[in-house]
């Protein structure tokens, strides 16, 4: 790393003004860093899960239980990053806040290590509370490490930052997934735990060189906020615990009894988020628009991660039972499949920003409403193309790695069309009193979308049966359609936000 250090003359004060890191702040050293290697733990960790969850060696459960298990777990990932926030802002400070999310990260895969099963679902949950805690917080700080909005430096840095996201996400399955499927499950979960101890350390002897206001609470909570909160933190806590205890004695519990309660948090809290801010008579008439606006771009992409997230649970659980996975006759783990979409991305995203400035100059560019309304037709276009290897399997053969490929480069596209732009419309069309939380509002269409996938599993709904594919591909090109047939009143509402 230190060979990509260089001197360069920075603005007095700006934290690592000795060093940059390609031109940018020595501090982005530390949180790429971080970010790679808590993204190689989470990714590598999830690759397996789900092919844990169906092995034989391992939990041995039913598709439609390891589905369900695996989408509530993403979906926590993404509704705790709002509370997250909140620890940032009112409690720790996102620097104190990340060091400890990134402990209970390295604890819970420590606990996914242990070969019990009573102690699998404890370390599922340990690792969804430390990345939601982590993945609020460290984004903060990128941003802190530049001074002001008009630092030309700040779109550049955050685009440096997630190739390290990628970079992670590449690597883990590739080793994780490799050692866990061919050696031993526990083994590949104790790597996600070294890696995510090495991004620990990494940030630990590298936060000198984060911004001072990183260390910061912004908004401390008063000593009565404190007491008022620890005081319904543990009544909802006692609530639980009593709750499942009679469950537990009376010997009625099954797993369901934690499955669905989780899933439909995922589906409600998004909803009451989204009306609180609508209803909230301090936003003037032009924020009200903005919001009945933004509604269709959140339910448009709850519909598009409810797809896309199979990619690491139905299109991995076909593959493992239905597919050839192998390349010129040369096998590999059905794992590296999660390798395809990081590496697409890193490919297909710089080709992408040149087409839109391309067409920018032209006066061209696709309007935010059209790049969402194609994602949503590209994410339902893979669906129907997962009929085909689908229809091979239902014959009697195994299909060829190459449909599932086919599979993860549409959705990839489709991502590149709708995941960048829904980043930046959140920050365009949010309110003045939602600014800082309307990133995590984001995210909790990440939530909304899996959430459902666990309860159609949860339902009993086969997602790798024709039916249920076909139903899931024509609802994403119908959103599509309807998203770009009232375009003109999406448009409307939007006002001046482009």
């Amino acid at each position: 790393m230190a060979s990509s250090l260089t001197k360069d003359s920075v603005t007095p004060g700006t934290p690592g003004s000795e060093k940059t890191f390609f031109g940018h702040p020595r501090g982005l050293a530390t949180l790429f860093m971080t970010e790679m290697w808590e993204r190689f733990s989470y990714y590598g960790m999830r690759a397996l899960l789900p092919l844990y969850l169906v092995a034989p060696g391992g939990l041995h459960l039913s598709a439609a239980t390891a589905t369900a298990i695996y989408s509530v777990y993403v979906s926590l990932v993404y509704l705790l990053a709002m509370p997250g926030g909140w620890f940032g802002d009112r409690v720790w400070g996102p620097r104190k806040t990340v060091a400890v999310a990134g402990g209970v990260i390295m604890l819970g895969h420590l606990t996914l290590a242990l070969p019990l099963s009573g102690t699998f679902y404890a370390g599922l949950g340990l690792v969804a509370i430390g990345s939601g805690l982590l993945k609020a917080n460290i984004s903060t700080m990128v941003g802190h490490l530049y001074e002001g909005r008009d630092d030309a430096r700040r779109d550049g840095g955050f685009t440096v930052f997630y190739m390290g996201i990628n970079l992670g996400a590449f690597a883990a399955p590739l080793v994780i997934g490799t050692i866990g499927e061919n050696v031993g499950w526990h083994l590949g979960f104790a790597l996600a735990a070294l890696g995510m101890a090495l991004g620990l350390a990494q940030f630990l002897l590298g936060s000198r060189h984060l911004a001072d206001r990183s260390s910061v609470v912004p908004m401390p909570l008063s000593a009565e906020e404190k007491s008022s909160t620890l005081r319904k933190a543990a009544i909802w806590a006692g609530i639980a615990l009593v709750f499942y205890a009679i469950v537990g004695f009376s010997g009625h519990y099954t797993l369901n009894w934690l499955l669905v309660p989780l899933t439909l948090l995922g589906v409600i809290i998004p909803v009451m988020v989204l009306t609180r801010i609508k209803r909230d008579k301090d936003l003037d008439r032009t924020e009200q628009s903005s919001m009945s606006a933004y509604i269709w771009f959140f339910v448009a992409a709850a519909v598009f991660w409810m797809i896309y997230d199979q990619g690491g649970s139905t299109l991995s659980i076909f593959a493992d039972s239905s597919a050839k996975n192998t390349v010129f006759g040369w096998e590999f783990p059905v794992s590296w499949y999660q390798s395809v979409n990081p590496v697409l991305i890193m490919a297909l995203a710089p080709v992408f920003a040149w087409i839109w400035l391309a067409l920018n100059r032209r006066g061209k560019e696709p309007s935010t409403i059209v790049k969402f309304a194609s994602g949503l037709l590209l994410v339902g276009v893979s669906f129907f193309l997962f009929l085909a290897p689908l229809s091979i399997a239902e014959g009697g053969h195994k299909a060829a790695a190459l449909w599932l490929v086919a599979i993860y480069f549409v959705q990839t596209v489709g991502e590149l069309l709708l995941s960048p732009v829904g980043l930046s419309v959140t920050t365009k069309m949010a309110p003045a009193k939602y600014a800082s939380q309307m990133m995590g509002v984001w995210f909790l269409a990440v939530t909304a979308g899996d959430a459902t996938t666990g309860l159609l599993s949860i339902a009993g709904a086969d997602l790798n049966k024709t039916g249920v594919v076909t139903l899931e591909a024509t609802l994403a090109v119908v959103a599509g359609v309807a998203v770009w047939m009232y375009r003109g009143k999406v448009k409307k509402l939007m006002g001046d936000v482009r």
